[in-house]
């Protein structure tokens, strides 16, 4: 019946916070804590219900406040020992930290975050982080994390974080073009049909000349195809791109 209830209200509050209803997710988070703190269920493992408060009250203007919670969860995550909910902590920490320690624990997180394999929570933080450096001018940095976060945020459907991650991108004076970064989806027009070409077992002499390009011009593609869509070799395009399909114009 807890589990129940503090997943309903621990959801609940989320989207209250996304819809800007930032008080009452406040009290969804704290409802969840004292619940599990009945319980005696401390491990932030289960729901890091001090983290979504924490950021709750910064958000709320309450530092204070959402300093001790940031740091009680970072200290129970710590002992507790599980990479995701580490970096969870370290990110909401790093957020109500700010400044120079901030920054060292946004960069934990993110580096917290790959190695549990939580790909979206990565994703926050990379933003985060981006954001921050984005505000203290340090653009050339920001804009790479920043482009790394849309393009994670894009393929785990996450839309508020994409737009939270373009906005802070497009911040930086960067324009983008094109959204993902890696893929399918994320090739060009024209890398696609090089890519198509050489899986059918063309060398990069007979794509150059069959489209009236260079040869330099068809290495330069096929790496940037080998880089988006993480191939070693040519032997792998085929079944990367299905080649059976007819390339595009």
């Amino acid at each position: 019946m807890t589990s129940c209830r503090t997943s309903f209200s621990s959801s609940r509050g989320r989207l209250r916070v996304a819809r800007g209803q930032v008080a009452k997710g406040l009290q969804d988070f704290l409802a969840v804590g004292a619940l599990l703190t009945r319980a005696l269920i401390v491990s932030p493992a289960y729901l890091p219900w001090r983290s979504n408060a924490a950021l709750a009250q910064l958000a709320l203007g309450d530092r204070s406040s959402a300093l001790g919670l940031a740091e009680e969860e970072l200290e129970l995550a710590r002992a507790f020992g599980a990479s995701r909910a580490l970096g969870v902590a370290k990110r909401a920490a790093g957020l109500v930290a700010g400044d120079e320690r901030g920054e060292v624990l946004l960069r934990e997180a993110v580096e917290s975050c790959e190695h549990a394999g939580a790909a979206l929570e990565r994703a926050r933080a990379l933003a985060d982080l981006g954001a921050m450096l984005r505000r203290r001018n340090r653009r050339t940095e920001a804009r790479e994390l920043l482009r790394e976060a849309l393009d994670a945020a894009h393929r785990a459907s996450a839309r508020p974080l994409a737009e939270y991650a373009e906005t802070e991108l497009r911040a930086t004076g960067a324009r983008p073009r094109r959204v993902l970064l890696t893929g399918l989806e994320s090739l060009t027009a024209s890398e696609r049909r090089i890519a198509e070409l050489a899986g059918r077992g063309m060398t990069n002499r007979e794509i150059a000349q069959a489209l009236f390009i260079t040869a330099r011009t068809v290495e330069g593609h096929l790496t940037s195809v080998f880089r988006k869509l993480r191939l070693d070799s040519r032997d792998q395009l085929a079944a990367a791109l299905d080649v059976g399909a007819a390339a595009p114009a």
